[in-house]
């Protein structure tokens, strides 16, 4: 990958903010990611996103971590956090913003033991694909703690298939409805695209039943997100 998002992110920390990343999936239209929203202090931040971080206890893993919006407010919390992801751009930009504990690492690769594990802005998008949550779910499992916990966000976009009527209309042969190729273009480059999945509450449940954790939902947003906590069952 070019790593056009690690790009966006070191042009908005280092004062050459002039466009905003453009982002498109296969059933859906270009939109703007504006790049202020990715650095959002916590009273700008939704409210599931408030209530995981309220909820984070002890040593914590923030999955994803862009440029280190949550892992910033928990240290300022006082708790010690360790921040990943695959972007090495939105990690430079973790450490400059003072993320202490920033590394390029796929979730996959990580082997150190957590209490909490965030997965936060449709977490669920790293699996990909429906064949590989539960993988990537026993994966997570191996990572906590006594009584650790998960605690990350999706959305059921089946809304996206509805027609005028209320109807929805999907390919009952096609591949699940949240699967989706994401594309992303920055300053006229395109990303190469990825696979990025959306997962309903139902079949969340479902994977963390099959491998031994159970999945509570927390809380639900206006727009078919939620919140879900696992913890082993």
């Amino acid at each position: 990958m070019k790593d056009l998002f690690g790009k966006a992110l070191l042009d908005y920390q280092n004062g050459d903010y002039t466009e905003d990343l453009i982002t498109s999936t296969n059933i859906s239209e270009e939109d703007e990611l504006p790049l202020p929203y990715l650095f959002r202090g916590f009273n700008e931040m939704p409210k599931l996103e408030k209530k995981a971080l309220k909820l984070a206890k002890g040593q914590i893993l923030d999955v994803g971590c862009g440029a280190g919006s949550h892992s910033l407010y928990l240290q300022e919390q006082g708790f010690q956090v360790k921040s990943i992801d695959i972007s090495k751009g939105a990690i430079e930009v973790a450490k400059q913003r003072g993320v202490l504990h920033a590394e390029v690492k796929d979730i996959l690769d990580e082997t150190d033991t957590f209490d909490t594990i965030l997965l936060l802005m449709n977490g669920t998008g790293i699996f990909q694909e429906l064949a590989e949550v539960s993988k990537y779910i026993s994966h997570l499992k191996s990572l906590l703690k006594p009584n650790g916990q998960i605690l990350m966000d999706s959305s059921d976009i089946k809304y996206m298939y509805e027609d005028e009527d209320g109807g929805v209309w999907m390919d009952m042969n096609a591949a699940y409805h949240g699967e989706l190729d994401y594309f992303l273009s920055y300053k006229g480059e395109k990303e190469t695209p990825m696979k990025w999945l959306y997962l309903d509450l139902e079949k969340l449940q479902f994977a963390c039943e099959t491998v031994g954790l159970t999945c509570e939902l927390v809380m639900e947003g206006k727009h078919f997100d939620y919140l879900a906590r696992l913890i082993p069952a």
